[in-house]
């Protein structure tokens, strides 16, 4: 027996809570693993709460990310005691996931723990840092230099947002970062923001053209503020799209992509190939330390996910969330 948050949906409702879960419940998978950390994203806190259509098949176990050590192995890629991570793949959407003691999985979707990461570090990253770290290579592959000026990050204060401003100031760039949350700038500018402007600058309606501000961006907020985004970024300029916290529409002009020759680069983190991969949390691993990690996560027990998914969802939680499910 183990441990797991389980959503259910039946003739009694939609439901998630913390339950006691047996081995032959787990579905089909060729490496089991004893996990030691999870996280809570985003797209968990709409599962658990029911605010989005992410769970497609029922009962379901979210988490789209975990850490932790390979009990049993039917393959030659891993073997018992190898440390492992998992981020994507559809799991805790379409295969049980993160949020339990136990998973069991294809051994295609893991990978081995970075040297130098211990699991818990791993997870204080999750699908959040390892997502941005891919946003900076997209810009960094389509030419984007830190001597070529500014680069912004939208939705700054988001656990998405943070890592951006991190690994770009990490990486030489001079970051404006982009928030509702003026209180929070301070915190920005520790994580390496040269300069923070208001959110509204840029999420209403604006015009087709702007003044050329930005040499890049990580747009993790969508709709409006993207396409805002797009009007004042640089000659050859990219944006890399990563989110959508305002909305899934784009109200944009073809203007800035035809007049100014922009990029607008798309980051998908859940089917990326192994080598994608790899190369970003080789990156992530050579730039983070524990002083950035603490200072952008916090920790709670499996127990305390449903209520806490709750307040994810209302928007009172900074930053990265990571699950110690064995407590």
């Amino acid at each position: 027996m183990f441990n797991g948050i389980l959503i259910e949906k039946d003739e009694r409702g939609y439901r998630a809570g913390c339950q006691s879960l047996d081995e032959t419940q787990l579905p089909a998978g060729n490496v089991q693993v004893n996990v030691d950390y999870s996280t809570l994203n985003y797209k968990d806190g709409l599962a658990i709460t029911g605010k989005g259509p992410v769970v497609r098949s029922f009962p379901m176990v979210p988490g789209i990310d975990l850490a932790g050590v390979v009990a049993h192995s039917e393959g030659a890629e891993f073997k018992p005691g190898d440390s492992v991570l998992l981020n994507g793949w559809g799991v805790g959407e379409k295969h049980w996931g993160g949020l339990a003691q136990k998973a069991r999985l294809n051994g295609d979707w893991l990978i081995p723990l970075p040297a130098g990461l211990t699991s818990r570090q791993a997870m204080a990253i999750g699908t959040a840092g390892y997502t941005e770290m891919l946003a900076v290579i997209a810009l960094e592959k389509n030419g984007v230099t830190p001597d070529q000026g500014k680069v912004l990050v939208t939705g700054a204060n988001g656990g998405l947002g943070n890592f951006a401003v991190a690994f770009l100031a990490r990486s030489g760039f001079q970051v404006e970062a982009s928030t509702g949350r003026r209180e929070e700038a301070e915190h920005l500018h520790r994580l390496g923001a040269a300069s923070v402007i208001d959110r509204g600058l840029l999420s209403a309606p604006g015009r087709p053209l702007a003044k050329e501000q930005w040499a890049g961006a990580i747009d993790c907020v969508g709709s409006h503020t993207l396409a805002n985004v797009c009007a004042g970024l640089q000659y050859q300029g990219t944006v890399a799209a990563c989110g959508l916290a305002q909305g899934m529409d784009l109200p944009a002009s073809v203007a800035p992509f035809i007049l100014r020759g922009i990029t607008l680069a798309g980051v998908d983190s859940v089917m990326r190939p192994l080598s994608d991969r790899l190369e970003a949390w080789r990156r992530i691993a050579a730039l983070v330390d524990e002083d950035l990690l603490a200072g952008i996560s916090q920790e709670i027990g499996l127990g305390e996910v449903v209520a806490t998914a709750a307040r994810l969802m209302d928007g009172q939680i900074r930053g990265r969330v990571i699950v110690d499910v064995n407590r």
